[in-house]
């Protein structure tokens, strides 16, 4: 496997972070709050210009596949976080126990799913419906389950502005992109690696600002190194539980394969695209963001690798399908012939 550029990138503003934090936080020289925000506005302003509207008409009509992915997206994920949330007070902080919670809060992500989904020779256009439709609702969706879990701490939580901010911030410039998409088409899909570039680099500020202002606050010198493999561990046990009972609900509806490879892939993917904008916006000002935002990075690396590996397995499943159908056939076209 190729080292992934991202990954290094995320790693040395994390590492730069620790060393300078004074450089990143919203008041430093390079005032990483404007930048970031304006770097937001344009990734979705992007978004919304190279989402094609028939794309989406074409994986609309399958509406077991969008019931089986929204579901593990919007309310199997944040039962599991409940869980975590309220059964685990004991062993995690309430930064950390926070953070995986927003982990299961978050809508799914689009590029990599579609990607996984087309490379394991799955559903695609339902894959990019489903992906597109759990970012738009999770604007909504996502700042009122955290309210919940924050509400029942006792802390006050402006569930309402937060909505609006993340409707200024990210919906509406998706909305522009919408309207400017038959203008700058042509234009995206030749600089489709400008724009993920860009998508990426904004990403990377924004970790960099978070975690600027955990490292200034003092917040990483309150926990252990441990912490962070308890994290990946509970990231990693997560993924392994979704991927599981996606794959058997598929089975028990008696999906194809190419669905259940979309209800998989979709079902059980968290974007840290869209959430470290929501983040940013969520806990603005909070001393504990670089936390709460660490366990979605984690989780968004392992489901890079193990995705991956499905992909393949999904994909040689197929083609074994395929080929068993062809030879299947011969003998009838011989007797026809």
């Amino acid at each position: 496997m190729k080292i992934d550029g991202f990954l290094l990138a995320m790693l040395g503003a994390i590492v730069l972070s620790l060393i300078a934090p004074g450089l990143g936080t919203p008041a430093g020289p390079l005032h990483m709050g404007l930048v970031t925000t304006l770097g937001i506005g344009l990734v979705f302003l992007l978004h919304g210009a190279n989402l094609s509207p028939d794309a989406l008409k074409a994986g609309a009509t399958n509406w077991r596949i969008h019931a089986a992915v929204q579901g593990s997206t919007f309310v199997l994920f944040p039962l599991i976080g409940f869980a975590i949330f309220f059964g685990l007070q004991s062993v995690l902080s309430y930064e950390v126990r926070l953070g995986l919670f927003f982990l299961c809060a978050l809508p799914s992500t689009i590029s990599s799913s579609v990607a996984m989904t087309s490379m394991a020779r799955g559903n695609v256009p339902a894959a990019v419906f489903d992906a597109s439709f759990s970012g738009i609702i999770g604007m909504v969706i996502t700042p009122m389950l955290i309210a919940t879990v924050v509400a029942v701490g006792g802390k006050p939580f402006p569930v309402l502005p937060a909505i609006a901010d993340i409707a200024m911030t990210l919906l509406l410039p998706f909305a522009v992109g919408q309207v400017m998409r038959p203008l700058i088409a042509r234009w995206l899909m030749a600089n489709k690696r400008v724009i993920n570039l860009l998508d990426r680099g904004v990403i990377v500020l924004i970790v960099y600002s978070a975690f600027c202002e955990s490292t200034a606050s003092g917040l990483w010198w309150n926990y252990s190194p441990w912490v962070i493999g308890e994290i990946a561990l509970i990231a990693a046990a997560l993924l392994a539980l979704v991927l599981s009972i996606t794959a058997a609900v598929a089975r028990a509806w008696g999906f194809s394969l190419p669905d259940e490879v979309t209800t998989v892939f979709c079902g059980s993917k968290k974007s840290l695209a869209n959430g470290a904008p929501i983040a940013k916006i969520l806990f603005a000002g909070s001393p504990a963001l670089g936390m709460i935002m660490l366990p979605i990075i984690l989780y968004h690396q392992l489901q890079l690798i193990v995705c991956s590996v499905l992909a393949r397995r999904y994909a040689a499943r197929a083609a074994g399908a395929a080929e068993h159908a062809g030879k299947s056939a011969e003998p009838m076209r011989t007797k026809f012939n």
